[in-house]
């Protein structure tokens, strides 16, 4: 009996060695994505997942942008993080500052010896997320910027020409008053209204948004987002929301949902809004340049990305990290990131899958389709239009978000506004400073 006890111990130690052998390692990624976005990204780790024996990624959705970060700063405190996060592009100088939470994304790749040329991604993207001796911090993921999305239809239905030029928002300025007096309920709105009409609207005109080169060059920065040409476009904006021209439906991406349901003429939003748009919208639709202002600054300059890069956090083993780093690889091949690009509206964040992409006909068969990426890349960026690394961002946001609703409503001019949101905004500024010293 003995024998025949330690004949079966020894059978069902050989048949769970081939399964010890072939564990996968797993790699936990936290993310804010849901709807459609959700959907590819769950595609994306399921053919990774199937691509290989070694490694299982799984992927969690945390809630929004700032619900993610703020996950995933909790997690490291319970010694409970995730392997990567995602973190929407104003937390870059949050993460920066973390220390000992993060795992430089160049470590990770030189250690694992995944695939991984930093020359590769777009200079536009890369310098978001590099330090000051071009050192990658994080992983570009989903980087968007924002245009001008155009109902056609609706356009056609208050008597406007659909193909009227809308490149400058002197024009835009005389369009809205034909499609007011066509009949037209909603003839503006807006997504990420601090993003697009302040932070963007700056880096297009090549003004300064914050000192210190847009807060590049050091911690000691505070906001220039009160100057003329700011002040000058918020105040025309606050008149066209007196008059019905412009419709204010919330701080973040409310105002999608009115376009594609063919509610709105015209609408500033994310590239990344093709997505929603080609699927749902059942009206014809145009994607062109965001407008700039004639004669402002050097308007047209380049616009600056949104969205988020991946961030891979500390306090995991060698061989979870090997994992990470073979994600990060598939991630960034020609082949995923040209579907990804051409599915979602974000920016191909290599040179290569906007190439494939050039060569497959993707732009000739989806007019518009490339505005964002000429947008990014026809000229060099400059100390202003490089982008923005602030402490304390998003809390920022809020304030910028609260002092533009006060002008949208008629409590403040548009002066009066920047004024205290800069004032504010200032004192978080230096709170940053001082605890990053």
């Amino acid at each position: 009996m003995k024998k025949t006890m330690i004949g079966m111990l020894a059978a069902t130690s050989a048949m769970l060695a081939p399964m010890v052998a072939m564990a996968e390692t797993e790699v936990q990624f936290w993310h804010a994505f849901t709807g459609r976005l959700g959907e590819l990204v769950k595609a994306q780790v399921e053919e990774f997942n199937a691509s290989q024996s070694d490694y299982v990624v799984v992927e969690s959705h945390k809630g929004n942008y700032s619900e993610t970060l703020n996950a995933g700063i909790a997690a490291f405190r319970a010694q409970e993080q995730p392997h990567i996060l995602m973190v929407f592009e104003v937390g870059t100088a949050t993460m920066m500052a973390a220390g000992g939470a993060i795992k430089p994304v160049h470590e990770v790749m030189a250690e694992s010896g995944a695939s991984f040329d930093p020359n590769a991604y777009i200079g536009a993207v890369k310098g978001y997320y590099t330090s000051t001796d071009g050192k990658m911090l994080s992983l570009p993921f989903n980087s968007s910027t924002p245009v001008l999305w155009v109902n056609r239809d609706a356009m056609e239905a208050a008597g406007v020409d659909p193909n009227s030029d809308l490149s400058t928002w002197q024009n835009v300025d005389a369009v809205l008053d034909q499609l007011k007096a066509g009949g037209e309920d909603c003839p503006l709105v807006t997504a990420w209204q601090s993003w697009i009409h302040l932070e963007n609207f700056s880096a297009y005109h090549d003004v300064p948004f914050a000192t210190k080169d847009n807060g590049f060059a050091g911690l000691d920065t505070e906001l220039s987002l009160n100057g003329e040409p700011q002040v000058a476009h918020l105040t025309a904006m606050g008149e066209w929301a007196k008059d019905g021209k412009f419709i204010y439906t919330g701080r973040r991406n409310e105002g999608g949902a009115n376009f594609r349901a063919g509610d709105c003429a015209l609408f500033t939003e994310s590239s990344a809004g093709y997505a929603g748009i080609s699927s749902e919208a059942e009206f014809k639709f145009d994607v062109r340049p965001l407008p700039y202002w004639e004669g402002v600054g050097n308007g047209p300059q380049n616009t600056i990305i949104g969205g988020a890069s991946l961030w891979v956090m500390e306090g995991h083993e060698s061989e979870e990290y090997k994992g990470v780093g073979e994600f990060l690889s598939f991630l960034s091949s020609e082949s995923i990131q040209a579907s990804w690009h051409q599915n979602t509206g974000y920016l191909p964040i290599t040179a290569a899958a906007g190439e494939v992409t050039r060569v497959a006909g993707f732009y000739e068969q989806n007019p518009g389709t490339d505005v964002a990426v000429i947008q990014m890349t026809t000229k060099e960026p400059t100390a202003n239009s490089k982008g923005l690394r602030l402490g304390s961002f998003d809390q920022i946001r809020g304030i910028i978000d609260e002092e533009l609703e006060a002008i949208w409503s008629g409590d403040k001019t548009a002066q009066e506004a920047m004024d205290s949101a800069k004032e504010r905004g200032d004192a978080l500024l230096r709170r940053f400073e001082t605890a990053n010293k």
